[in-house]
């Protein structure tokens, strides 16, 4: 028998989460430990940033169509005016915490890359924005906002012939070995032309300036979209490139912007009411987090996924804007409408499921290496083969 003592001694000791012994008495219930805050995923991720791109997309779109329609606005100082205000924010979100001592600054494509290649790029990129900013201004100016989305929302064919034409890239369809509907992939753009063309003929509002304004605005996004997508994968992220892409197409687009506007102001010929400048701030926001956001999306999503939701914001602003502005619409326009942005869903289906697979070439291998390592040659293989 053991007296009361040694059955004391003889508890066994509990470890406290520190490791440090505690004794063995009674315990009280501890308080459950809050589980760590987890992150976001990616999918969430995507979903939240492509909710915002949507919305501001349509902010600005019809913010700019009230401004140069509404207050007859010059689409160059609408321009210049997005791109100061989306290069001020810029520049507070890249060296804002690091001015204020409240964080380091945002990393800089120029630790990792030569400041030739940081220049090329940058003018490249601000060339292109500039171009379609303009662009994409004076078809608004000039056409309703459902027909620019629309002649927007042909983006893929585009794509396509400037990448057969320009980079020599195949489709399943220029691919005969491939079975089935692998070969049909490029049939589902006949839609997109058809729906564009029907579309254009149709349209009450259609003038040949701001068709050819879009249309060109269409091809040179497309080729800014996929540089983009290049300058993401590798020394930048979707601050930073929407930073330094603003800049450079601010600098860019400055000289002409002196050029055209200085004079009139000088004359006292333009003037900006408070209405106006207003609208040219509110508007400044808009495009800018719509800039950070479509950045974001492209950052986490693959490229033929942002094809499909791009193709279906156009499909809502140009519904939306239908409503919002009461434009007239045929039915034979808007049949051409749904068969555009149809045929664009069908083409980013069959893109997904039937890639393009190039085709194998086998590099002949010399005789004497053959000989040295004493591996036979394969007859299709073989230098003579079908000699």
């Amino acid at each position: 028998m053991f007296s009361p003592r040694e059955k004391l001694q003889l508890v066994p000791e509990r470890r406290s989460s520190h490791g440090t012994a505690t004794d063995a008495g009674p315990s009280t219930p501890s308080q459950p430990e809050s589980p760590p805050h987890q992150p976001l995923s990616v999918a969430a991720r995507a979903g939240v940033c492509m909710a915002a791109w949507y919305f501001f997309s349509g902010c600005t779109l019809f913010g700019n169509k009230h401004i140069l329609s509404s207050l007859k606005a010059d689409p160059n100082l609408l321009a210049m005016c997005q791109m100061m205000m989306t290069a001020t924010f810029g520049a507070v979100k890249m060296y804002g915490p690091w001015l204020t001592g409240v964080g380091p600054p945002q990393d800089s494509p120029l630790s990792t890359q030569p400041m030739r290649s940081f220049l090329c790029d940058m003018a490249l990129v601000g060339l292109m924005r500039f171009v379609t900013v303009v662009l994409g201004l004076i078809s608004l100016k000039y056409v309703a906002v459902s027909f620019t989305e629309t002649i927007k929302s042909s983006a893929p064919f585009f794509t396509v012939v400037f990448a057969r034409i320009m980079l020599r890239e195949h489709t399943s369809f220029m691919a005969p070995a491939l079975p089935g509907l692998a070969r049909l992939v490029q049939l589902s753009l006949v839609p997109v032309v058809l729906g564009l063309a029907l579309s254009s003929s149709t349209e009450l509002s259609f003038t040949l300036g701001g068709f050819l304004a879009a249309v060109a605005n269409n091809c040179i996004d497309c080729v800014q979209n996929v540089f983009s997508k290049k300058l993401l994968s590798t020394h930048y992220n979707y601050i930073n490139l929407q930073f330094y892409t603003s800049a450079a197409a601010l600098v860019v687009q400055l000289p002409f912007m002196l050029y055209l506007l200085l004079p009139a102001w000088l004359a006292g010929a333009t003037s900006i009411s408070a209405e106006l400048a207003q609208q040219l701030l509110l508007n400044g926001f808009a495009f800018h987090m719509q800039s950070v956001s479509a950045y974001a999306v492209m950052g986490l999503i693959s490229p033929v996924t942002v094809s499909v939701a791009n193709t279906l914001k156009r499909a809502l602003l140009i519904w939306l804007s239908i409503l919002y502005f009461g434009n007239p619409v045929t039915f034979a326009s808007a049949c051409g409408t749904g068969l555009c942005i149809g045929g664009v869903l069908a083409y980013n289906h069959a893109r997904r499921h039937y890639p393009y697979v190039p085709p194998v070439v086998y590099a002949p291998v010399p005789m004497r290496a053959q000989a040295c390592t004493g591996q036979s040659i394969p007859p299709s293989r073989s230098p003579s083969a079908g000699v």
